[in-house]
């Protein structure tokens, strides 16, 4: 069960993207839970919504939520 909530590494990661891409941290929401396929989205209260997926490796999942991020304007 512990891999399908996401721990402080993955946020660690996370923000170390969104800071390199000027994201104030207080825009970011994160869900605790993973769920495929992941996920990434803009509420129309302009926070950034963020769903890890359960079976990509984060890594990878990254290179998306940047190029994601990136088609929003950020970065």
């Amino acid at each position: 069960m512990a891999e399908e909530i996401i721990s402080m590494d993955d946020m660690a990661e996370i923000f170390e993207l969104t800071d390199s891409l000027d994201i104030d941290r207080e825009a970011i929401r994160v869900e605790l839970s993973k769920e495929d396929p992941g996920s990434v989205a803009r509420r129309p209260d302009g926070l950034i919504e963020m769903v890890v997926p359960l079976t990509t490796p984060l890594a990878s999942w990254l290179q998306t939520l940047e190029a994601e991020l990136r088609r929003m304007g950020y970065g």
